[in-house]
């Protein structure tokens, strides 16, 4: 798994522990935006129905329906945002 943050190495032996950090960075390693479930475009940001409401996404918390997310970590930005987008924009 990947930090949702840094987007560093965090080793997944059995399961992710309540307490469990990021060695990179420090952040929880068990919270909604390293979860498989995680997904912005969702109800409460989550894709598991029976899960609690979790307010602050990027803090631990005592989910127990938590699976290790599989994507891969902090999102690079790009060098030229607006490069980036006249580009996807442009005609061809």
């Amino acid at each position: 798994m990947n930090c949702f943050f840094c987007g560093g190495k965090i080793e997944v032996l059995d399961r992710v522990g309540f307490r469990d950090e990021c060695p990179a960075c420090g952040r929880a390693a068990h919270a909604c935006r390293n979860c498989g479930f995680y997904d912005p475009a969702y109800n409460n940001q989550c894709r598991e129905p029976m899960a609690e409401q979790v307010t602050d996404k990027e803090r631990a918390n005592f989910c127990e329906y938590f699976i290790p997310a599989e994507k891969s970590g902090a999102v690079s930005k790009p060098a030229n945002p607006r490069k980036a987008l006249d580009d996807l924009f442009r005609k061809k």
